[in-house]
């Protein structure tokens, strides 16, 4: 069913009315889909002030700027009154450096980020050129932190890096994304380059039940959560998860946020939800024991009971 003429009207004056507009999913502060949260990073970056539409308020509001702009996908772009197109549209413009002419507002400077390439790292990196035909190293990180590491082509207003005795290039929709990354090269069975990021901000670790075994069997500091029922509790529990009841919960917000802490429950998902409420709360040393106690029985201790 085509929108009322009245929607239609509403929708041209936002976007004749606002330099540069977003329709996405929910709001710039709390966007509720991977799109929407690429494009408001971007967005971030080179523009102060930007007006955002949540297209999920209503279902005709969804359907009507998708028919205004014959454009199936959200989240969708409006500068200065006219569509620019999605997130595929608006990463391309970004890693070209076009973006910034498109949005006409005042741009954000992008200075090159400040990289750091152990030694480790830069001998891996130099036997790896060997092999790319002398093509340039280049570092990508996107709006899901994201890293990849690849020689190829110099692409359009990359910034150059040196760090390492390497010259890097990172193009500058990374550019703040990657400031303060360190690259690092580890040796062993699961041998590769490892990137700590400062920027990225905490998630919620996984933790497999042998991993928890090793480290509660060295000593490590660790307070383990379990966050199952009484009546769950009473049929299969581990001598040092405490509880995530009243005493439990007091105990834990007593807790210094740099604390490491891990959930566990049955199957593992009821303690994933506790344990991102801990990083919402602001603790940054989350962990989730995957597969929850059931794993345990079948991986750790198989005397432990199922149900």
């Amino acid at each position: 069913m085509a929108m009322s003429d009245t929607l239609r009207a509403e929708l041209t004056q936002l976007v004749e009315k606002n330099p540069v507009v977003l329709f996405m999913k929910r709001s710039r502060k709390n966007p509720q889909c991977g799109f929407s949260a690429q494009v408001v990073k971007i967005l971030d970056e080179l523009v102060p002030q930007y007006a955002t539409v949540d297209v999920l308020a209503s279902p005709e509001l969804r359907d009507g700027i998708k028919e205004l702009s014959d454009w199936p996908t959200i989240p969708q772009l409006y500068v200065g009154g006219q569509f620019v197109g999605g997130c595929d549209i608006v990463k391309e413009l970004a890693a070209t450096g076009e973006l910034p002419k498109v949005l006409g507002a005042s741009v954000v400077a992008t200075e090159p980020p400040t990289l750091t390439v152990t030694a480790a790292a830069a001998q891996a990196f130099a036997a790896a050129a060997v092999d790319a035909g002398g093509e340039p190293l280049h570092l990508q990180v996107d709006a899901e932190f994201r890293h990849d590491l690849y020689f190829g082509p110099r692409e359009p207003n990359e910034l150059e890096v040196h760090a390492g005795g390497l010259t890097v290039l990172v193009g500058r929709a990374s550019a703040r994304l990657a400031n303060g990354v360190t690259i690092d090269f580890v040796e062993g069975a699961e041998s590769g380059f490892k990137l700590t990021n400062p920027n990225e901000p905490p998630r919620v670790r996984s933790l497999t039940p042998r991993e928890l075994q090793i480290l509660l069997a060295k000593g490590e500091r660790l307070d383990l959560f379990d966050v199952r029922t009484k009546e769950e509790l009473a049929i299969a529990r581990l001598e040092r998860a405490l509880p995530l009841d009243e005493t439990g919960e007091r105990y834990l917000n007593s807790l210094d946020p740099s604390a490491p802490i891990a959930f566990l429950c049955h199957h593992g998902s009821r303690s994933r939800a506790a344990a991102q409420h801990a990083i919402e709360a602001g603790f940054l040393n989350v962990y989730n024991v995957e597969g929850g106690i059931d794993a345990w029985s079948l991986t750790v201790d198989p005397k432990l009971p199922r149900y």
